[in-house]
């Protein structure tokens, strides 16, 4: 009977090879918690993006970078009577920085239908090779023209 009881008291002992997990699932409800009430506290970081209509003039005679629909790449200095002048992309950047004074801001008017990161490249490429005074031009409209829409 000795040995009956050894073999009781061996069985209930024995070690579980599983994780408990339940402190695990605790803690994860703590944290859930804790986010839940702290997600309302913090502001969003607003955006206040200018519309058209409240656009700042253009300066006096900046260098404008034109990208038409299909690509294409064409330069200008903004004045009465100049015309555009087709270059290819990689030359883009000699050609402005050989017109360019310390005063003279770069503009890039894009067509309404060319992708977003076609004029994103436009943009870093100049900025990357020392272009600072870089902006992008848009249509002015009166401010009523702005409402109606």
């Amino acid at each position: 009977m000795l040995s009956n009881r050894s073999d009781i008291g061996r069985s209930g002992r024995r070690m579980k090879n599983e994780i408990n997990v339940v402190p695990y699932i605790d803690v994860m409800l703590v944290l859930l918690v804790i986010f839940m009430v702290t997600a309302p506290m913090i502001t969003p970081g607003l955006i206040n993006l200018p519309s058209v209509g409240q656009a700042a003039e253009v300066p006096a005679a900046p260098i404008e970078v034109q990208i038409s629909e299909d690509g294409s790449i064409a330069l200008r200095r903004r004045e009465a009577g100049a015309q555009f002048e087709k270059i290819d992309s990689q030359n883009l950047v000699s050609e402005v920085q050989s017109r360019l004074t310390a005063d003279t801001p770069v503009v890039i008017a894009a067509d309404g239908k060319v992708p977003y990161e076609s004029v994103m490249k436009v943009m870093d490429q100049l900025r990357s090779n020392g272009v600072t005074r870089l902006g992008l031009l848009v249509d002015q409209k009166s401010g009523t023209e702005v409402q109606k829409k």
